[in-house]
């Protein structure tokens, strides 16, 4: 279990028994599990619960806050690709994928005795730590665009937490965030993407429960919608968490980042060949987890994007919806904007010669489209 906590970017350590958000530097920090003194054999999950927490071992080591978010399927899709699947993330309770990281960090943060909670959101994030919060007993505090889908705030002041709709975008949500942060004294905790070590943990067993599910040999390529990024950063923790417990080999998927046209700092980044992205300007898309113009772990993004041999590109909205539809009809998954936007990216990396028509693709939905009804209209 966790022994440390260490800056993803300056290496400084810290313990990994108190509430605590950034490292000094301002930069994310990463749980450090040390797996040399871990006995545990991918034999032993046999037999356990269809749920992320089947991966216990590497997971915060507390009581678990869950609602049995994980496990979601993965359909393959012919329809769309020999050798093409779909990560439905849509399945999990509240509806995506931010369950995940939900559950792992919500279950630490009340571990750590953590009184309230807040988070900036686009939506699902919103929705997820409201749901935990309540499942824990904890009091929320939510901060979202205010044109964001009306489906979420619904969710969110159904589920008890106290909602704030601000005029701006994550960026603007999260300096509200942090205003009462300060103003209870630290009192209320900050769950904002990557700004607490945990969400990463819960999303990173994405990365597990692909493997398992394809018998222990990675796809070609892995094409994600991003946002803040502990999907991409998660999974990429877990490939090198396997291959240190000797479940995997060295192999690993090209990882592909996929960004809405309106904002798209991650692909500028890449495109330039930098190391850190610049805030996106007057960032706008339809697809409301990919309007976050500054991310945290832009860096690390950018780090594994090219370590695997990835690639960052962008589709526009119009593309993006098309796709959903074209997924649905495929496979009768019913997308967020996120995910069609995996699936035109895809298809244009495809037609430009970037997959071999052999290449197993695996896209991620990270959502349902039952939340974006908006978006088709």
């Amino acid at each position: 279990m966790p022994t440390r906590l260490t800056c993803w970017l300056c290496g400084r350590e810290y313990p990994a028994d108190r509430l605590i958000n950034l490292c000094e530097c301002g930069k994310p920090l990463k749980v450090d599990i040390d797996l040399e003194e871990l006995h545990f054999d991918r034999s032993e999950l046999a037999g356990r619960e269809p749920t992320m927490w089947r991966y216990r071992e590497v997971l915060p080591d507390c009581e678990p806050v869950s609602l049995g978010e994980g496990f979601t399927p993965l359909h393959h899709a012919p329809a769309l690709g020999r050798n093409w699947y779909v990560k439905d993330e849509g399945l999990n309770p509240t509806g995506s994928f931010k369950a995940r990281g939900m559950s792992a960090a919500v279950s630490m943060a009340k571990h750590l005795g953590a009184k309230r909670l807040a988070v900036p959101s686009a939506g699902n994030a919103a929705g997820a730590m409201s749901a935990y919060a309540a499942k824990a007993g904890l009091p929320a505090h939510v901060f979202m665009p205010r044109d964001t889908p009306k489906a979420f705030a619904i969710e969110c002041e159904s589920l008890g937490a106290e909602v704030t709709l601000v005029d701006g975008l994550i960026t603007d949500c999260g300096v509200r965030v942090r205003d009462l942060v300060d103003r209870t004294s630290g009192e209320v905790f900050d769950l904002s993407t990557l700004k607490e070590p945990y969400r990463v943990e819960g999303k990173k067993t994405m990365g597990y429960e692909l493997a398992e599910q394809m018998g222990w040999r990675l796809p070609d390529a892995v094409v994600y919608p991003t946002g803040g990024g502990t999907g991409l950063i998660g999974m990429w923790k877990a490939f090198d968490e396997m291959e240190r417990l000797g479940w995997i080999d060295h192999k690993r998927p090209k990882m592909i980042s996929v960004q809405a046209q309106g904002c798209a700092p991650i692909v500028r980044a890449y495109d330039a060949g930098e190391r850190f992205a610049a805030e996106f300007p007057n960032a706008a898309t339809r697809a409301s987890g990919l309007r976050v113009p500054k991310a945290v772990g832009d860096f690390i993004m950018l780090d594994l994007i090219r370590a695997s041999g990835g690639i960052a590109v962008t589709v526009t909205d119009d593309q993006m919806i098309d796709a959903v539809r074209e997924m649905g009809k495929a496979t009768g998954v019913f997308a967020a904007p996120e995910g069609g936007a995996t699936l035109a990216a895809a298809q244009a990396l495809r037609a430009m010669g970037f997959f071999g028509e052999a290449e197993t693709v695996v896209l991620f939905n990270t959502g349902t489209g039952l939340k974006y009804l908006e978006a088709f209209e």
